[in-house]
């Protein structure tokens, strides 16, 4: 079994349209979204290492120092799989982009730490 991580993806533009939602139905589809992610989760919970969680704001540090940056993660999970496809497979009409605002779901293998 390999390892992999999948990060959930969300452009600014995808939150800006659920925020136009009245408030009664941005709740409705949280309530539907939430009972859909803890399925998915109870359905996998085989392949699930780390179920991950929700990102919040992030710092980007480099060589310049510290300073706030923007990108499009918006979460993570980590899954166990026989291959890239079949933990790709895993996130199929994942409720992350089916019932809430987010985008995609983007896989990758951890790979072991060279020398160790």
């Amino acid at each position: 079994m390999k390892t992999f991580l999948a990060v959930y993806l969300g452009a600014p533009e995808s939150f800006a349209k659920w925020a136009q939602l009245s408030d009664a139905e941005r709740a409705e589809r949280e309530a539907a979204g939430i009972k859909a992610w803890h399925a998915w989760v109870e359905h996998h919970k085989d392949s699930i290492v780390d179920i991950g969680g929700p990102l919040g704001k992030t710092l980007k540090v480099s060589p310049a120092g510290t300073a706030p940056t923007r990108n499009h993660l918006t979460g993570y999970t980590v899954v166990r799989a026989e291959s890239h496809d079949a933990a790709a497979r895993l996130f199929e009409k994942h409720p992350h982009f089916i019932d809430f605002p987010g985008d995609a779901a983007e896989i990758m293998q951890i790979l072991p730490i060279p020398g160790r």
